[in-house]
C-alpha cells in the first residue's frame, strides 16, 4: 500500500485513484451514516504544492468515489490558508499545531447543515482531518465524516494481533 500511496503521491495516475475509489466505495455505502452525506469534500493542498504537483491526491480518489456514490464533488469548499512544514516527518504534536487553523471553508460557499464526506489518502495522526471538520462546522456544516485510504499505525501496532496494513 505504502508503495501504491507514493505512486500517486508523486504521479498524476488516475487508474490507480479510480482504482482506490473502488476499493473505498463498499466501505462507505456499508456505514448507514453516509447515507446521509450530500457532498465529497477533498482534504486541499496549499497553493504551492499545488502548483509544484499539478494535481491534489485526494481529489483524485475523490472525483471517482464521489461519481460512484452518485454525490456531487465540492473540490473548492475547503482551502489551505498554509503550507504544510516541508519536513516530511513531523511529530505527533507537530502534526496536530501545524494544521490548527490551517483551513477554512471559502467564504459564499453554502455548508448550513450540510453532511460532508471528506476524502484523504492516508490517515496519520487524525490533525488534519480534525482541522478540515473544525473549519467546516465553523461554517455550519451539521454533520463532517471521513475515508482515507490507509492508516499509518503507530509504531508498535503493527504487529499487534488483527492489525493490517
Amino acid at each position: 500500500m505504502e508503495r501504491i500511496l507514493t505512486l500517486l503521491k508523486y504521479s498524476p495516475a488516475k487508474p490507480l485513484a479510480c482504482w482506490l475509489a473502488c476499493q473505498i466505495e463498499p466501505i462507505v455505502r456499508a456505514e448507514p451514516a453516509f447515507e446521509k452525506v450530500d457532498s465529497v469534500v477533498p482534504v486541499p493542498l496549499d497553493r504551492g504544492r499545488l502548483r509544484q504537483r499539478g494535481y491534489n491526491q485526494a481529489e483524485l480518489i475523490a472525483r471517482p468515489l464521489a461519481g460512484r456514490l452518485g454525490l456531487p464533488l465540492t473540490a473548492n469548499l475547503l482551502r489551505r490558508l498554509r503550507p504544510r512544514p516541508p519536513r516530511l516527518k513531523l511529530s505527533r504534536r507537530e502534526r496536530w499545531e501545524t494544521v490548527r487553523g490551517a483551513f477554512q471553508a471559502k467564504p459564499g460557499r453554502e455548508v448550513d447543515r450540510a453532511h460532508i464526506l471528506l476524502v484523504d489518502d492516508v490517515l496519520t495522526s487524525g490533525a488534519t482531518l480534525d482541522a478540515c471538520a473544525s473549519a467546516l462546522y465553523s461554517a455550519g456544516a451539521e454533520a463532517v465524516y471521513a475515508v482515507t485510504v490507509a492508516r499509518v499505525l503507530p509504531r508498535g501496532e503493527i504487529d499487534s494481533p488483527g492489525a493490517t496494513l
